[in-house]
């Protein structure tokens, strides 16, 4: 017979049964050790973004440079001018320029068609800035694009205008010539096409290149315009009657009058 636990017919207290974890041992939420696995996720997760973000930062400040000032990277970057004396108000200045032949005709001289257009050469030292120093831009005689500072103009002895760099590499056009017997490197504006000359390698310091440019080809900035020869239509004008009478009448001869020869 199996002894009774009950005293005196009552049962002991029940003792209540330990909380346990999935492992089989008293749960500790405070202990993070007995941390759920949810939990040692996301505090791994966080760890790892938290070691992450300082690197990405530091690979962008490699990738922007150095910081700039304040006062420097909040105010908005200047425009650069499109071209060197580029001036607010002053209308853009086209990329190029396309004329008829006929409209060159009518625009240029004679001697400058020639040049301009048809790749002629004028005489040595007959051009207008084939010796002397002057002030100024050069500009194209066709279309007025910017081709030479007058600073960079030198003495060649060649009897026409040379220069020893144009005011920019873009302004100007490069093609090889094989019109003579002697291949060279012809110049012509990059706006318009015309034809300024050519450039050869026996130039002075920086740049050891010398081109020679037609006189008729270029103008300076400096001088004045040409006004252009106004032909007026002809009008027809009514004179009044007073007016178309009254006309100087031919002062009388006092010379006596001449004798006729005889047998006349």
């Amino acid at each position: 017979m199996v002894a009774s636990s009950y005293v005196d017919g009552v049962a002991p207290p029940a003792t209540p049964a330990p909380v346990h974890s999935n492992h089989g041992r008293p749960m500790n939420t405070t202990d993070p050790a007995f941390a759920s696995p949810r939990t040692l996720a996301v505090a791994i997760l966080l760890a790892l973004l938290a070691t992450a973000a300082p690197a990405q930062e530091a690979s962008a400040k490699r990738e922007q440079g150095p910081a700039k000032p304040a006062a420097e990277s909040d105010a908005a970057p200047a425009e650069e001018p499109k071209e060197a004396g580029a001036k607010k108000g002053e209308p853009k200045e086209p990329e190029r320029v396309y004329k008829t032949d006929e409209e060159w005709r009518r625009l240029l001289t004679y001697d400058q068609y020639l040049v301009t257009r048809m790749k002629a050469t004028e005489p040595a030292f007959s051009g207008r800035y084939a010796t002397g120093h002057f002030k100024g831009t050069f500009l194209c005689v066709c279309c007025g694009a910017k081709l030479f500072d007058s600073r960079t103009k030198f003495e060649s002895g060649t009897g026409w205008p040379s220069f020893w760099r144009p005011v920019a590499e873009k302004a100007l056009d490069r093609a090889l010539d094989r019109s003579e017997g002697e291949p060279r490197i012809e110049v012509t504006c990059a706006r318009c096409g015309a034809h300024l000359g050519h450039v050869f390698d026996d130039g002075p310091a920086p740049t050891g290149l010398r081109y020679c440019i037609n006189s008729l080809a270029i103008k300076l900035d400096t001088e004045p315009a040409r006004p252009a020869a106004s032909r007026r239509p002809a009008t027809n004008r009514r004179r009044s009657p007073a007016t178309r009478d009254a006309r100087p009448q031919a002062p009388e001869s006092t010379a006596p009058p001449e004798e006729k020869p005889a047998g006349a």
